[in-house]
């Protein structure tokens, strides 16, 4: 018999009537022949209720009396949510996350999950019961109550969904799915039918709040397919598996991160190693990194750029001055007063020109471009917070993202040829723990070159100029690297194919001439190297741990950009074989 699993969100379950409700959609979904695992959530604003209470209390609550108090909400629900299904004529019975079995490490308020043993969720599901499961919690090898930290009880649902082998994880929420922007900023957004799993990483990494990245990653790794719909209504949501809802359109979706900071080191030492003594620094304060770009040095010097969220700047701060007098040498600015608008989707990485329209569109908008990082499948920029919503309705505008695709996807369980094998996911599951770093590509690609325009003046319309013309000329771009020098000026660095330099060369020495920058360097022969896999966000240290192998080996990084799946570096062409190297015996433990 099938297994569904069904997640209900707090506002999904805030009152009575609404668990009534949830209450009954699992039992609809027992009697069309499913056997119906439910997670809940805290009811409403229980959680934050819960916190509150703790603050009355004390301003240092400790981590493990936290847990043990913020793990009560979801046990009022599932127990709620038992009554309701017996009230209803059906059979239910309530489970905590230790009464499952759901182990996890002792990392209290942020738990990953270990392994959950399913003997109990299948004696009661055989026996004609629904399971409600408390989402969001967890226990340790010591028997303490631990739980996963926001977005937690996605994870749960979707971890659940992984073990038990289930059909779909159905998420329930107070949206009807997953929108091609934030609705409540432009209400022209419109619902898609079917998203990846990728495309819906770099978004939830972008603040689509409908789904959290772990639960996401869980889903990838596992081959859980994922429907977010609307818990008041029947209305059909959107898929989240392995392919998009139209794989010929370049872009599916667009976001913006108001509060972000900016910060720029520069005329740092251009030798191995300073990444690493930049970002290890920064790392040791729990600060997490979002945008990293690192641009080509010149006379022995540097440029690093790279933003946080606005309420961790200062102690990026106090972390770049200690790395700046380590490396003795360099200086930092910063600006609290940016945003980042990104484009997503999988059809960029198989057309040209997807860069060059998003950047013509905010010149076109006067809208300026203070860095620039693009992966295979996202292109972000950051811009003025003053213009931030200005500049992602131009986007979306620009990829007529309102617009339903000619002919979408049939949203099914399974992406057409992606069926899941259950032995394949018992495979997966054997001998690790379900939330480790998963690394499942180490490539090269050492057949490209580098163009760089230095000293760009900081104004519209450089970017999009470059990349119109090199559209036109029919050359595939792969890294773009746009960083902030300070004193009115950018550096813009691109990747194209070794035997397209010379038009490219061509092509920048006609833009730098145009708008007076400094000149253009080039390198005919570089390396790119990238590290892919699942987790890359949430195991914070993959970037890291590949700028610590490298540097151990002597080899200098030219350039550094990153996403939610990929850490894309590159280096000089002739330290490319010994790169990849170093990079595979780094990440031999974590190889899949």
């Amino acid at each position: 018999m099938s297994i569904i699993v069904q997640k209900f969100g707090g506002s999904s379950v805030a009152n009575p009537q609404k668990i009534l409700a949830a209450a009954r959609k699992a039992i609809r979904a027992q009697k069309e022949g499913h056997q119906v695992v439910m997670v809940v959530s805290a009811m409403g604003d229980a959680t934050d209720d819960l916190i509150d209470l703790a603050q009355q209390i004390t301003d240092r609550p400790p981590a493990r009396e936290m847990d043990m108090l913020l793990s009560t909400g979801e046990q009022v629900s599932v127990a709620c949510m038992a009554m309701a299904i017996h009230e209803l004529g059906s059979k239910a019975v309530s489970l905590t996350g230790a009464q499952i079995g759901i182990k996890t490490d002792a990392t209290f308020r942020k738990a990953r999950i270990k392994s959950i043993s399913t003997d109990r969720m299948r004696k009661w599901l055989d026996q004609g019961y629904i399971v409600i499961a408390a989402g969001f919690q967890g226990i340790d090898e010591d028997f303490n109550i631990t739980t996963l930290g926001r977005g937690g009880s996605d994870t749960t649902a979707v971890a659940l969904a992984a073990v038990l082998n289930a059909d779909a994880c159905e998420i329930y929420t107070d949206v009807d799915g997953v929108y091609t922007t934030d609705p409540r900023i432009l209400p022209e957004a419109r619902k898609v039918s079917q998203i990846s799993y990728d495309e819906m990483l770099e978004l939830a990494s972008l603040g689509a709040g409908v789904m959290h990245n772990r639960s996401i990653e869980f889903g990838k790794k596992f081959g859980v397919p994922i429907l977010v719909r609307n818990s008041q209504s029947d209305a059909p949501g959107t898929m989240i598996v392995a392919e998009s809802e139209s794989p010929d359109l370049p872009v599916c979706g667009a976001a913006l991160i108001k509060d972000e900071a900016r910060v720029s080191l520069l005329g740092v030492p251009d030798v191995p190693g300073t990444s690493l003594e930049i970002f290890s620094r920064i790392a040791a304060r729990n600060v997490s990194v979002d945008m990293i770009v690192q641009n080509v040095g010149a006379a022995g010097k540097a440029d690093i750029s790279f933003t946080v969220t606005k309420n961790e700047l200062r102690a990026t701060l106090e972390a770049t001055q200690d790395a700046l007098q380590s490396l003795g040498a360099g200086a930092v600015n910063h600006d609290d007063n940016v945003s980042k608008v990104s484009v997503v989707g999988l059809g960029m990485a198989r057309q040209t020109g997807v860069a060059q329209r998003m950047f013509r569109a905010l010149a076109d908008a006067a809208v300026n471009i203070q860095m620039i990082t693009t992966s295979e499948i996202k292109i972000s920029v950051l811009v003025e917070r003053a213009v931030a919503t200005h500049a992602l309705r131009t986007v979306h505008e620009a990829f007529r993202l309102e617009q339903s695709p000619p002919a979408p996807s049939v949203a099914t369980g399974h992406a057409a040829g992606d069926s899941v094998n259950a032995a394949d996911v018992v495979e997966r599951l054997q001998g690790v723990d379900m939330e480790d770093l998963f690394i499942d590509d180490i490539s090269m690609d050492d057949s490209q070159a580098r163009v760089t325009i230095q000293g760009a003046p900081d104004k519209p319309g450089i970017a999009a100029k470059v990349f119109e013309e090199v559209a036109a000329a029919g050359i595939f771009v792969d890294m773009i690297v746009q960083s902030h020098t300070g004193q009115g000026q950018a550096s813009l660095t691109f990747t194209v194919p070794r035997d397209r330099l010379a038009d490219s060369l061509g092509v920048a020495e006609r833009v730098a001439e145009g708008f007076a920058c400094q000149g253009v360097t080039h390198a005919p022969h570089v390396a790119k190297l990238a590290v892919s896999g699942v987790g890359l966000r949430s195991h914070t240290g993959v970037a890291i741990r590949m700028f610590k192998a490298l540097a151990e080996a002597g080899i200098n990084i030219d350039l550094i950009n990153t996403s939610e799946v990929r850490v894309n570096i590159v280096v000089d062409g002739a330290a490319g074989p010994k790169a990849f190297e170093r990079l595979n015996a780094a990440f031999a433990d974590v190889m899949h």
